[in-house]
């Protein structure tokens, strides 16, 4: 019996934020229905998250397995890798605009498009991580769930976390491999330590936090096997 898959369309949006088209991506679970009320996940590197993470099968999979709830995905990615650090990194050029585009421009359009209901998340790796941890820290009122793989974090992140007064409650998924503190693709930064710090200030802070340190090192190699932990964790039906 094969696995019933959902459908990924391809969508030109046109952001007024940041005054460009974004190529979007929309995952549609296998037994999708407008009368039905879906959670949400929002994905940065989307097309890294669908192609090397293999995130749509791991949905098909575990929702047909009923372990998680039904959900929509939404994804942008990047243009180049020029483009991905002006719009993700926290002192990128267009990373407020980034962020406003997801707040005041996507999230509208899907709510209008698409039946969502609350249990909404924001994900992504590396520096995909840190612009969704930035959106959901200003915007709490949006996203209650954060998915972080390897987030980059610096002081302008941690400075943000600590800062954080909200009463709505975030709940966070955050992994780091423990062969992180030496990165070459991005000229040998320590990724561990950061992500260390930061889950002292999430716990200071007294967030819903599940924490964990792989074996391995900066790549979709380790990131995608914990994906669908992931996805069990954060939209389990328990």
């Amino acid at each position: 019996m094969s696995l019933p898959r959902g459908t990924i369309q391809d969508i030109r949006f046109q952001s007024d934020e940041l005054k460009e088209i974004m190529d979007i991506l929309v995952y549609l679970p296998a037994q999708y229905s407008p009368a039905n009320k879906y959670s949400l996940i929002i994905v940065q590197d989307a097309k890294d998250y669908f192609q090397l993470g293999r995130l749509a099968r791991f949905a098909d999979e575990l929702m047909t397995e009923e372990k998680m709830e039904e959900v929509i995905i939404v994804g942008s990615h990047y243009k180049n890798v020029e483009d991905r650090r002006t719009k993700y990194h926290p002192k990128g050029e267009k990373n407020e605009a980034f962020i406003r585009f997801l707040t005041n421009e996507l999230v509208p359009w899907i709510d209008q498009e698409y039946p969502i209901n609350q249990n909404r998340a924001i994900m992504g790796d590396s520096l995909a991580g840190t612009v969704s941890l930035l959106t959901a820290i200003q915007h709490p009122d949006i996203f209650n769930m954060v998915i972080l793989h390897s987030p980059y974090v610096d002081d302008d992140v941690i400075t943000k976390v600590m800062d954080f007064e909200s009463p709505y409650p975030l709940n966070i998924y955050q992994v780091i491999g423990k062969e992180e503190s030496v990165v070459k693709i991005s000229n040998n930064r320590d990724f561990l330590t950061p992500n260390r710090k930061l889950r002292r200030i999430f716990k200071e802070k007294e967030f819903q936090l599940f924490y964990d340190e792989f074996d391995g090192g900066h790549s979709w190699k380790y990131w995608q096997p914990d994906l669908k932990r992931a996805l069990k964790k954060m939209f389990s039906y328990e």
